[in-house]
């Protein structure tokens, strides 16, 4: 398994398995807990495995939570997403940087986003599973959502936004949602 730090956010990493094919279809690892101790991640951390089913243009997030947050293991098991991580931690060198990726069930590359960093992916495929591997159990009162348009963050989504769930339509700026009476610790 290659693993690329990115550059744009301290402490996030490509993870990218080596899938092997043939006539009947693939197989990979993507999950190695070796692999994660190696950059410094404690794969025991997770406590949590979702996964969310989204159609072509489905938008969801930005999202992060507030107080200790929350880091993440993400992939796309099948389809196609554009996938975004935000820095918005203060003390981190590369605060405000943004990272973009297309991730794929063709690739079953993962990225994880530290604690404190902003999700969000669109849908680019006709079908696309995305699971998630979190290191808290989720608590919807420490959820905080950007609006996925704000300018600040000039986001190029690839496609327009055919479907969102109410919170992220009507989620705040960014300048709004991280005030300190609303937003992150």
């Amino acid at each position: 398994m290659k693993v690329t730090e990115v550059p744009e956010i301290a402490g996030a990493y490509l993870f990218e398995p080596t899938p092997f094919a043939d006539e009947r279809g693939f197989f990979c690892r993507t999950f190695d807990a070796d692999v994660l101790r190696s950059v410094g991640i404690d794969p025991t951390a997770f406590v949590q495995h979702s996964v969310s089913r989204s159609v072509r243009g489905v938008l969801r997030g930005l999202h992060l939570r507030s107080g200790a947050g929350e880091a993440k293991l993400v992939r796309c098991s099948y389809g196609e997403v554009f996938d975004v991580l935000v820095d918005l931690r203060p003390d981190s060198p590369t605060h405000g940087g943004r990272a973009f990726f297309r991730l794929s069930g063709e690739t079953q590359a993962s990225v994880y986003i530290p604690a404190g960093c902003a999700h969000g992916f669109q849908a680019l495929s006709g079908t696309a599973d995305v699971s998630y591997r979190i290191d808290r159990p989720h608590d919807p009162a420490e959820d905080v959502t950007i609006a996925f348009d704000d300018p600040q963050l000039a986001i190029p989504w690839p496609l327009p936004a055919v479907a969102m769930s109410k919170r992220d339509r009507e989620a705040p700026s960014l300048a709004e949602a991280l005030r300190p009476e609303g937003g992150p610790a």
